[in-house]
C-alpha cells in the first residue's frame, strides 16, 4: 500500500526502530490509530504489535524499509494525510501527530463539538474537567465527562442546568443527550449514576 496515505518522517522513524529493537521480540509493526475525541482533538493509540498480528482488514504501509504501519478500518479515514513526528524539546519528547482531517464530518456533531469548543470546555476547565462528544446517531448526542468532572457530586447540576440546556438552544434538532460517563470511578466516586443510565430526564 502506497505509504502516501500517513508520513513518517525520519527522526520518528529512527526512534520507532529504536524502540522496536529494545522490544527484542521479533518482527514488529507499528500500530496506528483513533481511539476516540478529546478536547483537544483526535485521541490515538501508537504500539508495537507482532506482523502476523494484522488483521484482513488493516490497512498496511510501509513508511520506511523495515517499518510497517498497521492502521484499523475505523481509523482509516480519520487518518489519511497524518504526519507521524518526533520531537524532543525543552518541553519533553515524544510523538507528535499532525493530522488534517477534521474532527467531526457531520453537520450535527460539527455543530456540538463546537458548543464544547467555545463554551462548555473552557468554563469547566476552571475545575479540572472536560467534556467530549463521542457521537450523534439519530439525532441523539453521547457524551463524557472526564477530568474533574467524573465522579462530581455535582455532575447532575452541570449535566441538566449547563450541558443539555446549551446543547439544546445551539442544537435544537437534538432530541436526546445521553451521558455514557462511569462516575463511580472518577476522582471523587461518591456519585452514583441513576438507574436511566445517565438519560436526560428532559428528553
Amino acid at each position: 500500500m502506497s505509504e502516501a496515505w500517513i508520513q513518517v518522517t525520519e527522526l520518528a522513524r529512527d526512534k520507532v526502530l529504536e524502540l522496536m529493537k529494545a522490544e527484542g521480540e521479533g518482527e514488529l509493526a507499528l500500530r496506528f490509530g483513533v481511539t476516540g475525541r478529546g478536547p483537544g482533538g483526535f485521541q490515538y493509540r501508537l504500539g508495537f504489535v507482532s506482523v502476523s498480528e494484522q488483521a484482513a482488514d488493516d490497512l498496511r504501509v510501509d513508511a520506511h524499509p523495515g517499518l510497517a504501519v498497521l492502521i484499523d478500518e475505523k481509523s482509516r479515514d480519520l487518518v489519511k494525510g497524518t504526519t507521524i513526528d518526533f520531537v524532543d524539546g525543552p518541553e519533553g519528547a515524544g510523538f507528535r501527530i499532525e493530522n488534517p482531517n477534521p474532527l467531526w464530518t457531520e453537520p450535527l456533531a460539527q455543530e456540538i463539538q463546537k458548543v464544547f469548543d467555545d463554551e462548555i470546555n473552557p468554563q469547566i476547565a476552571a475545575h479540572g474537567g472536560w467534556v467530549s462528544l463521542l457521537e450523534v446517531k439519530d439525532d441523539v448526542a453521547y457524551i463524557q465527562l472526564g477530568g474533574g468532572c467524573q465522579g462530581c457530586g455535582m455532575v447532575d447540576v452541570t449535566l441538566k442546568q449547563g450541558i443539555e440546556v446549551r446543547i439544546r438552544e445551539a442544537v435544537p434538532t437534538i432530541r436526546e443527550i445521553v451521558d455514557t460517563t462511569d462516575h463511580a470511578g472518577g476522582k471523587n466516586p461518591y456519585y452514583q449514576p441513576s438507574k436511566g443510565g445517565g438519560r436526560s430526564p428532559y428528553a
